[in-house]
């Protein structure tokens, strides 16, 4: 069962703590990125982030932004 992680940010950290995860292999096996902590910005942009980075490199992964339905407590 993969740990599940947020991460508190999409800047210059953020986007290279993904990247490294991604890179190794380990998001959806070791780890679920459950939440990215950002008020400012969406879903969409942080892949266009992810995409277009010319600092950091371009990330080689597909990428897919979808809203998750919360689940109800019990």
């Amino acid at each position: 069962m993969a740990t599940k992680v947020a991460i508190n940010g999409f800047g210059r950290i953020g986007r290279l703590a993904f990247q490294a995860m991604a890179e190794q292999g380990l998001v959806g096996k070791e780890f679920d990125v459950a939440a990215v902590v950002d008020i400012s910005t969406d879903a969409k942009y942080f892949a266009y982030q992810l995409k277009y980075d010319s600092i950091h490199g371009r990330c080689a992964k597909p990428l897919l932004t979808e809203r998750a339905v919360p689940r109800r407590r019990r």
